[in-house]
């Protein structure tokens, strides 16, 4: 064991994180994948890295780290820093252009990393970005700070600070130390998004067979894929790019896509508009039939248009970049959606929607979340690790992960610090919806608010029965216990999100709060709550999804391709993870306690209980609404806050 304490870089090793530690090294040097459950407050993120690198530093593999949040990357960085006290290691944090620049232009006018990397690719080309030109001016200068770098893995906010005192640009010193760097961090998006990983993987000038990558918190990954290989155009993206071609004089153009628009318009007459249905699936050659018959052209014609829409999206980009506006194409934005709209036409593993949900607009929508990580087979080993992957094995199957291992690690929580209650008389299923449900339910919710001392969560299975129980009046009856009540938004920046969560957690230093959410959302999954910032959480429902069609889809799809679990896959499984992680947000270590109410009677159900985890089941009851008082106030205590 002593090599692989060579970077531990604490005095002691929790329960298990030596086994953990263990079973990475022995993957990573047979040049094998592993999927690993590990409960909250395991010390995954340390224990991954003490097992990777000894392998990866002696053999010069580079370490790819991939998280979902900004929180989970800078986490990354935080072990790095320890590890480097102990052990010599280096490391970045990948940021998008947008979050590693200094220049006014991007900044003010970019808000999502593909336009920023579009602008900043010709604001070079212009000679427009003096940090850039700075650095064949400064060169000696840019080569000392890349060196400082990679003596100590740093946050994006520490290069950004040296970066603007030397006017350097932060995102190559960052790019500079990743080719030496023995880890780097980066969002899923690098690896997830063809078109970025590409751009990634050639400008390092890597290939996978080079690389041990970890995915943390992987429970997100088969949303995140799909996220990522989908894809949607509005009718407002449309209108925007004839108006954008009129005004440069790309008359064709503006003639196409008014013949395109109206296209759309007669698709949505015909199949929405006295609809109560909100998307309806397309054959995906229907949205060019009105084109095809009012200009006569042929697919050789449109797909050659499509490629000159695109180079002149970029014509007009530049020429904005030189006027000093917003560097937006909508010509070029619609020649490239419909370019892959056609390229994957022809593919079962993508669903093709006309949708309103949003205002009217086409939606290119993946069914196959393995498709974004079919690389994977050719890396050298590949560590999928989260707190919620049960069943291991059907998390392998959906991801398409070959040559796996597979580890499931038991939970930390001690039996008599965990409780789990669950409410045998109420259930969010649709037919049994109503005010008389939400206020039942509001009289479960404000009296475990009251009995359980300090913060609790609160999270709905969606934002219509969040909404359902607030006009159940449920806020102001958890005012009423004394409590602050802080809501989350649908919308709101990370930023903004992050200072809610903040007021929330100091209020444990208080008489409590309560926070109000969402299963699957950023508040349940994405943050974590130490002592008393969360001693309880409450789950209203399971946060099955609508029985849309790019959900019977992705079941259609799952069944072809696993005969029998296409349901279980593509419908059941997925809530049944929200639920757990959710739950989750109570332990971060064995000695906290901390209360799990759930208000539906379905999760009593064997076919949801056996997606659950030993310890949920373990400390399960069914209750109901006095059993549950009597239950709180013997874990909590007489003593407790709100039990006096």
């Amino acid at each position: 064991m002593s090599e692989l304490r060579e970077y531990f870089p604490y005095d002691e090793l929790r329960p298990h994180q030596e086994e953990f530690i263990a079973l990475v090294d022995s993957a990573v040097r047979r040049g094998e994948n592993a999927i690993i459950e590990a409960p909250t407050g395991f010390g995954k993120t340390v224990s991954v890295l003490a097992g990777v690198l000894p392998y990866a530093k002696s053999m010069g593999y580079k370490v790819l780290y991939l998280a979902r949040t900004h929180k989970q990357m800078d986490r990354v960085i935080e072990e790095l820093k320890a590890i480097n006290g102990k052990s010599p290691v280096s490391g970045v944090e990948m940021r998008s252009r947008k979050e590693l620049c200094l220049h006014k232009y991007l900044l003010e006018f970019t808000t999502d990393a593909y336009t920023a990397m579009v602008v900043c690719k010709n604001l070079r080309k212009m000679g427009k970005c003096v940090y850039f030109e700075n650095e064949k001016k400064k060169k000696s200068e840019f080569e000392e700070v890349v060196k400082l770098f990679l003596q100590e893995p740093s946050f994006p906010s520490e290069i950004l600070e040296y970066a603007k005192l030397l006017e350097l640009c932060p995102y190559d010193i960052v790019r500079q130390a990743a080719f030496k760097s023995d880890v780097i961090v980066a969002s899923y998006l690098y690896m997830l998004s063809p078109t970025i990983r590409e751009n990634f993987m050639t400008y390092l000038d890597l290939d996978y067979s080079d690389l041990i990558v970890i995915f943390d918190e992987a429970h997100n990954l088969p949303d995140q894929a799909i996220s990522a290989l989908s894809d949607r155009l509005s009718i407002h993206t449309v209108n925007r790019a004839i108006s954008e071609a009129d005004e440069y004089n790309e008359h064709e153009i503006a003639n196409f896509l008014s013949v395109f628009g109206r296209g759309l318009e007669l698709l949505y007459s015909d199949k929405l508009r006295e609809r109560e249905v909100h998307e309806v699936p397309l054959s995906p050659e229907v949205i060019f039939s009105h084109v095809v018959s009012v200009l006569g052209i042929d697919g050789r014609y449109l797909l050659r248009f499509l490629n000159d829409m695109v180079a002149v999206g970029d014509s007009i980009r530049e020429d904005r970049i030189e006027k000093g506006k917003p560097p937006r194409s909508y010509v070029g934005r619609v020649g490239e959606f419909l370019l892959n709209w056609i390229s994957v036409a022809d593919r079962e593993d993508y669903l093709f929607l006309l949708s309103r949900e949003k205002g009217l607009s086409l939606e290119l929508v993946a069914l196959d979340p393995s498709r974004a990580i079919e690389w994977v087979g050719k890396v050298q080993s590949a560590i999928f690790m989260s707190g919620t992957l049960t069943p291991l094995e059907a998390f392998r199957d959906v991801m398409g992960v070959e040559r796996a291992k597979l580890k499931k690690f038991p939970r930390m929580v001690k039996r008599e610090n965990a409780q789990v209650l669950v409410a045998k008389d109420v259930s969010t299923r649709g037919d049994e919806r109503s005010i008389e449900l939400y206020r039942r339910m509001v009289e479960y919710i404000v009296e475990a608010v009251k009995l359980i001392p300090k913060n609790v969560g609160v999270f709905a299975a969606s934002y219509e029965v969040l909404q359902g129980l607030l006009s159940a009046n449920l806020q102001v009856r958890i005012e009423e216990t004394g409590k602050a009540v802080f809501v989350e938004k649908q919308g709101v920046s990370s930023a903004e999100n992050d200072l809610m969560v903040a007021q929330f957690k100091a209020h444990a230093k208080g008489n409590g709060a309560v926070l109000l959410g969402v299963m699957g959302g950023r508040n349940s999954e994405g943050q974590d709550y130490s002592g008393d910032e969360m001693n309880g959480v409450i789950l209203v429902g399971i946060p099955y999804a609508r029985p849309t069609p790019r959900v019977q889809a992705q079941i259609r799809y799952f069944e072809k391709k696993f005969s029998g679990k296409g349901r279980y896959y593509g419908y059941y499984l997925p809530a049944h993870r929200k639920l757990v992680q959710a739950a989750g947000r109570v332990h971060r270590s064995e000695e906290e306690r901390g209360s799990i109410v759930i208000l539906d009677y379905r999760v009593l159900w064997r076919s949801v209980r056996k997606d659950l985890p030993d310890w949920m089941k373990e400390s399960m009851k069914a209750v109901d609404l006095g059993r549950m008082r009597l239950y709180l106030r013997r874990f909590w205590g007489e003593s407790s806050s709100g039990a006096q």
